[in-house]
């Protein structure tokens, strides 16, 4: 039977990284997979200068919720300035890039639907453990 809802502490979630050579990593919140939902959900922490590669999602909409720290995005051409509190929704079919300008880490709360894969590429990355601040920012103990 599925639960007819589901509470996670992000603290307490696996990370990955993707691909060795990223910079930046991910805490898997929901998955299809394990969750019976239609979307994923990541905590996604960028370090000092990091950046996602350039992707496109064919069917997904993907949204950014920046939690802490300041960046920028690039869809479609356009750079816009990301900070706390901003919400940022890339459209399918778009090139995205985002990416760490703050002097510390970034850490968006990015859902992705449908999920097209990702959480099973995030799953199949090299794990990662969240060191002291991200449990501090994710815990909700830094303004």
């Amino acid at each position: 039977m599925i639960a007819p809802a589901l509470k996670r502490r992000m603290v307490d979630c696996p990370a990955w990284r993707i691909s060795p050579q990223d910079s930046n990593y991910m805490a898997l919140v929901f998955d299809p997979r394990d969750d019976g939902c239609g979307l994923v959900a990541v905590l996604e922490i960028f370090e000092p200068a990091g950046r996602t590669p350039p992707n496109v999602h064919l069917q997904a909409s993907e949204f950014f919720f920046v939690l802490h720290g300041e960046g920028r995005a690039r869809a479609g051409g356009d750079w816009l300035p990301l900070a706390a509190g901003d919400a940022l929704m890339v459209r399918p079919g778009v090139e995205h890039v985002i990416e760490n300008t703050g002097p510390g880490k970034l850490y968006c709360l990015t859902v992705m639907s449908p999920d097209e894969d990702f959480a099973r590429a995030v799953r199949e990355g090299t794990p990662v453990q969240l060191d002291a601040a991200d449990r501090r920012v994710i815990g909700g103990l830094v303004d």
